[in-house]
């Protein structure tokens, strides 16, 4: 039975709430659509198969997946149109890929090493089979990617593989998504696009059917959408949103980031009040992730108070004197810190509207790390 009021659920657990969540959908989906790109969110923030159908029912071209684990999951439920934008090098998911592949055919993946590519085009080859991949180039982040000075060589490889069909590069900065001031993001993202930008308008000439650049994330989707070349968006975080991303400008508000709401939220109960100055809460480290912004409370009469870490199970809220304590027993509601890695510490979300709990949606992806 689930519970008809969400302040009746046991907690820490994480909610939902439906009407902002469809909001940011539509949001997004027409700021894509007004400007005339594709987008391709990224299931990697809500590892629910049940919201990666959603967005596709609201306009997406299909979902991105960081992990060959979480692309195996969503294409054996269905979905299409998924790029896997991490790269991988074992044998094991290169055959994992191909399994994949044979019941995704839509199904790409980024490249950015020749070994990968030539390991990759030998399992096709053995099996008859052919994909599509993007170029994976590095836009400043140094984690993964071929520098652009070296992407052309590269290409060569690709090209050479009979087997794999060059169709774009992935160019994604995520070191610059939570730069707090706007114009500072937005002249960031410009110097780290500019340089991949020549080397996708050339190899735009030389290869057929080469058309894709994607690339952005929700801190910068908008202003990456004015940069003609980019054709697709990668953005994930907008659906749920967090105190990191809400603690950023946006175009419209140079306080924070207010183009997406948080639909998001994490539900824990006050379990002690012997201290003063504090009360302790049932979400510690192991249901709210550290790495990010301090969590935001929403709950009226609490939202001034202030959230902390205290221990793997425990948190604290920290009132002032001349505020009244929380009462044991209270439910507070916190806007997380950072939304992705607090995922996949739970097994489902509870879908509210308002206060009521209407659904359960599944966590499916919970854990792919592989």
């Amino acid at each position: 039975m689930i519970p008809q009021n969400k302040y009746d659920l046991e907690t820490p657990c994480l909610i939902l709430d439906i009407d902002i969540l469809e909001q940011n959908l539509r949001k997004m989906q027409a700021l894509a659509d007004v400007k005339g790109r594709g987008l391709r969110p990224h299931a990697k923030t809500h590892k629910c198969i049940t919201l990666a159908k959603k967005q596709i029912e609201y306009g997406a071209i299909g979902v991105c997946a960081a992990k060959v684990s979480e692309a195996e999951k969503l294409a054996k439920a269905g979905i299409k149109g998924i790029l896997l934008t991490g790269p991988f090098a074992s044998a094991g998911k290169v055959n994992k890929i191909i399994e994949i592949l044979s019941i995704c055919p839509s199904f790409m993946v980024v490249v950015d090493h020749p070994t990968v590519i030539e390991n990759l085009n030998t399992a096709l080859k053995q099996r008859n089979l052919s994909m599509d991949v993007l170029l994976d180039v590095d836009a400043g982040l140094k984690r993964t990617g071929v520098n652009a000075s070296n992407a052309l060589k590269l290409v060569e490889y690709i090209l050479a593989g009979k087997n794999l069909r060059l169709r774009g590069i992935q160019a994604y900065a995520g070191h610059i998504q939570h730069i707090i001031s706007y114009s500072e993001r937005k002249d960031a993202s410009y110097k780290c696009l500019a340089e991949v930008i020549p080397v996708f308008n050339k190899l735009k000439l030389m290869i057929e059917d080469f058309n894709i650049f994607s690339a952005s994330g929700t801190g910068t989707f908008e202003i990456d959408s004015n940069i003609p070349e980019v054709t697709e968006h990668q953005a994930g975080s907008y659906v749920c949103m967090d105190a990191e991303y809400l603690a950023v400008e946006s175009s419209e508000n140079s306080k924070r980031f207010k183009t997406f709401e948080p639909a998001l939220r994490l539900l824990t109960t006050v379990i002690s009040t012997n201290q003063k100055g504090f009360v302790t809460v049932d979400a510690g480290l192991k249901s709210i992730y550290k790495d990010g912004a301090v969590p935001q409370i929403l709950t009226p009469g609490l939202a001034d108070m202030k959230y902390d870490w205290f221990g793997d199970e425990y948190g604290k809220i920290i009132y002032t004197e001349k505020e009244k304590a929380p009462s044991l027993g209270t439910v507070i509601e916190v806007v997380t810190s950072h939304c992705d890695p607090t995922i996949n510490l739970f097994n489902s979300f509870y879908i509210t509207k308002g206060d009521e709990v209407i659904d359960i949606w599944p966590i499916e992806l919970r854990g792919c790390s592989q």
